[in-house]
């Protein structure tokens, strides 16, 4: 089981850094939007709504892109906040077709049995 947690950690690492590199990629698109729309009159502006949504969503990838890695580190080192908090992170990421679904059934197979118990300090299920 050890080498489950081990491989579990690393992909919430992995989708991290995915979420983070979405997330400046959009943050990129947006203020480039706000730059070519400023060369294209004298005024400035007013942001279009689109752009508004992009800045939303490069927010929202980063936070959880850099959320997913602390998890992901915690995981790795065992730590009980990191199994509670992947447990918590699998519920949306079942949402995210493909990756993410196979993700958060790997993260509730991997973490709700007794033996990722036993790694992580917490009490046993079966009493044993």
């Amino acid at each position: 089981m050890r080498i489950h947690l081990d491989v579990l950690g690393w992909l919430y690492v992995l989708v991290g850094l995915c979420g983070g590199l979405a997330g400046l990629s959009l943050a990129v698109l947006a203020f480039g939007s706000v730059a070519a729309l400023a060369t294209l009159g004298a005024a400035p502006p007013p942001t279009p709504p689109a752009v508004w949504l992009m800045i939303i969503g490069a927010v929202f990838f980063g936070v959880g892109g850099g959320l997913m890695i602390v998890v992901g580190r915690a995981l790795a080192r065992r730590g009980p906040a990191g199994r509670r908090t992947a447990l918590v992170l699998a519920l949306p990421n079942l949402l995210v077709v493909p990756f993410g679904t196979a993700l958060g059934i790997y993260t509730f197979w991997a973490l709700l049995n007794d033996e990722a118990r036993r790694e992580f300090g917490q009490p046993l299920r079966s009493g044993r």
